[in-house]
């Protein structure tokens, strides 16, 4: 399943680097939510994305004037993603989509599965849980500060 804009994104419950639950229509009535799906931790461009998002969002959310719940997603584990949020100081929450694998990432329709990791997918959910504004990049191709600026503003 694809989502479109517009339309109610999926839920979904996944753990984080802490192995606590996440459930993204927690965020309904209460923040807009950027959800950002990466290939793995620990890469070079994966963490060059989340390090901009971990220094530049909150300035960018700022500017724009919106208090959106920062997601990320990976097929990585929770046992990596917490060394690597331990090593990179991320807070904000890596939800690992391990098992069933991809399993968000196929609802999301970013999951690869010729190479069973996400696309770079970029969605903008609004308070009320409907998709507002996304983007897919190949595996290779590393997402600008400029996109989260465009998507944030499409929930703002």
């Amino acid at each position: 399943m694809h989502v479109q804009l517009g339309e109610l994104a999926p839920d979904f419950t996944l753990r984080d680097q802490n192995n606590q639950e996440v459930t993204l229509s927690s965020f309904r009535g209460s923040k807009p939510v950027l959800l950002v799906f990466y290939p793995l931790a620990f890469s070079g461009i994966c963490s060059g994305e989340l390090c901009a998002l971990r220094d530049d969002l909150p300035r960018v959310a700022a500017e724009i004037g919106t208090a959106a719940q920062l997601l990320t997603i990976s097929v990585d584990s929770i046992f990596v993603h917490r060394v690597w949020a331990e090593q990179e100081k991320f807070e904000f929450p890596l939800l690992s989509d391990f098992w069933p694998h991809g399993k968000v990432a196929r609802d999301y329709g970013v999951f690869d599965d010729n190479k069973g990791v996400s696309r770079r997918g970029t969605f903008a959910i609004d308070n009320a849980g409907i998709m507002r504004w996304q983007k897919v990049n190949e595996i290779p191709v590393g997402r600008d500060l400029s996109l989260y600026t465009e998507a944030l503003s499409a929930v703002a």
